[in-house]
């Protein structure tokens, strides 16, 4: 009987421990500010990061969590009130930030001199990436694009920066993992993909404001 007991006690504690650790390991990542977050996001080994050159072309997306994106928003008022407000602003959509660089530079800086040649990929960066990046299911279906965002940087950045946006239940309910493809915009690497996993997303680390 005694030793019936023992096992019936080690069973709940051994299940008890597997809940715990469980549960740990789904709970979110916090930091204490917005540097520290962003610098675990960019970490490619934490699954927020995806790279890849191709022809001197380097490429990247990285997702943007909601509370970075409060982060930017926030003055010296870190009231919950506000952040509340700002973290419901945007939790409907999902954000991946898309880099293109040459050597360390805007890929602006390694087009031809021609005027025409540098007018047009300025055209394709601020009005045609809508058509040129795309982001789809493992069952090959399209998700929408809601936005994109192209700030010029006019030489003084180290990358080409877009912000894409797309519908977050869309992404997010697409499996164990969609794709994010962008087309040749112009200097022969070809169609560029990404498979990118969803759980990180999900599970995404936040900010102790």
């Amino acid at each position: 009987m005694l030793e019936n007991s023992f096992f019936r006690i080690l069973n709940k504690t051994a299940l008890w421990c597997g809940v715990l650790i469980f549960f740990g390991s789904c709970s979110q990542k916090a930091f204490e500010n917005r540097a520290k977050l962003m610098a675990y996001v960019n970490n490619p080994e934490n699954g927020y990061t995806k790279e890849k050159s191709i022809n001197g072309i380097d490429f990247s997306i990285t997702y943007r969590p909601t509370d970075m994106l409060v982060s930017q928003q926030l003055s010296d008022n870190l009231s919950e009130k506000l952040i509340d407000s700002l973290r419901a602003k945007y939790q409907d959509q999902i954000y991946f930030n898309v880099t293109l660089s040459k050597n360390k530079q805007e890929i602006l800086s390694s087009v031809n001199n021609s005027r025409n040649d540098f007018g047009a990929m300025v055209n394709q960066l601020a009005f045609g990436m809508g058509n040129k990046a795309h982001l789809f299911t493992r069952s090959k279906d399209t998700i929408e694009l809601l936005d994109y965002i192209y700030p010029r940087m006019y030489g003084m950045g180290g990358a080409t920066n877009i912000l894409f946006v797309y519908p977050r239940k869309e992404v997010l309910d697409s499996g164990a993992f969609f794709y994010f493809t962008i087309e040749d915009i112009g200097f022969s690497t070809g169609e560029v993909g990404f498979k990118v996993a969803t759980k990180p997303l999900v599970n995404e680390p936040r900010i102790n404001f």
